[in-house]
């Protein structure tokens, strides 16, 4: 785990990458966030990044995932100051589970293209098969059929990551079993999700994650307050994407919204 502070906060922000990637490629938002005053935390999800307790691209469970993200919460908590959560695809799946699992202090919740949906399942074969290797050979790896092509159009996004050795390539049967399971949870226990602010920000042209699925958990979502925003074209990294800086706007402006009316 790891701090940026602000030189002037008004708030933390805590972000959760998502499958494959790690903390080192949100330098850029991170930087533009401290620069809007926030301090922000965030670390490498367990089996991915720079971690070394896990093999690589392998989980036991999802709650993983879960702990390690209250671990970062609870760290931002030492700031004494608001705290809100920045969620991409599977980081946003994990942090939508952790909230239907745990109670904390969040002043408002931001999901960037939320893994809630795939684009595209294995066959009807390998899932079968992939349920029988989940007893019997868990760690067992296979290639995600992720790329840097299905995630952006920034072409300069695209050659660091080609270029990058910390990027997960081959994930385990008993991750991919995981991630099946905890979107179904989310959709299932969509009721224990609390009534906090949310923002929900969607690539409008995602080739990883369901679009659909997405906004029909939105929409059943049965919060006071909640903004769907779709980004036509855009890919799935929202916040890689050309347009980034118009992204950003809509978030930090979603933020200093819910600073100013915690003032109210």
């Amino acid at each position: 785990m790891w701090k940026w502070e602000a030189t002037e906060p008004k708030g933390v922000v805590v972000i959760v990458h998502g499958a494959a990637e790690h903390h080192g490629r949100y330098k850029w938002l991170i930087e533009m966030f401290r620069l809007s005053g926030f301090h922000v935390v965030m670390g490498d999800l367990p089996g991915q990044g720079t971690t070394t307790r896990r093999k690589r691209g392998h989980i036991q469970s999802f709650d993983e995932y879960i702990n390690e993200m209250a671990e970062w919460v609870e760290a931002a908590k030492a700031f004494h100051l608001p705290i809100f959560l920045l969620g991409h695809s599977m980081g946003g799946l994990v942090v939508i589970r952790t909230l239907q699992e745990k109670h904390l202090p969040i002043s408002g919740v931001l999901l960037s293209s939320p893994c809630l949906g795939l684009v595209t399942y294995p066959s009807k074969g390998l899932d079968a098969l992939s349920k029988m290797l989940n007893y019997v050979a868990p760690a067992m790896l296979f290639d995600s059929g992720l790329s840097v092509e299905l995630a952006t159009r920034n072409e300069e996004v695209r050659e660091m990551d080609k270029n990058d050795s910390l990027y997960v390539t081959r994930v385990s049967v008993r991750w991919y079993r995981e991630l099946v399971k905890a979107m179904k949870l989310a959709r299932r226990n969509i009721d224990k999700f609390p009534d906090v602010p949310l923002l929900l920000m969607q690539g409008g042209d995602d080739k990883i994650v369901d679009k659909t699925a997405v906004k029909q958990w939105f929409d059943d979502l049965p919060i006071s307050e909640k903004v769907y925003k779709e980004w036509d074209s855009l890919y799935h990294e929202i916040f890689n994407e050309p347009e980034r800086e118009d992204v950003f706007l809509y978030a930090k402006t979603f933020f200093d919204t819910q600073l100013m009316l915690r003032r109210t």
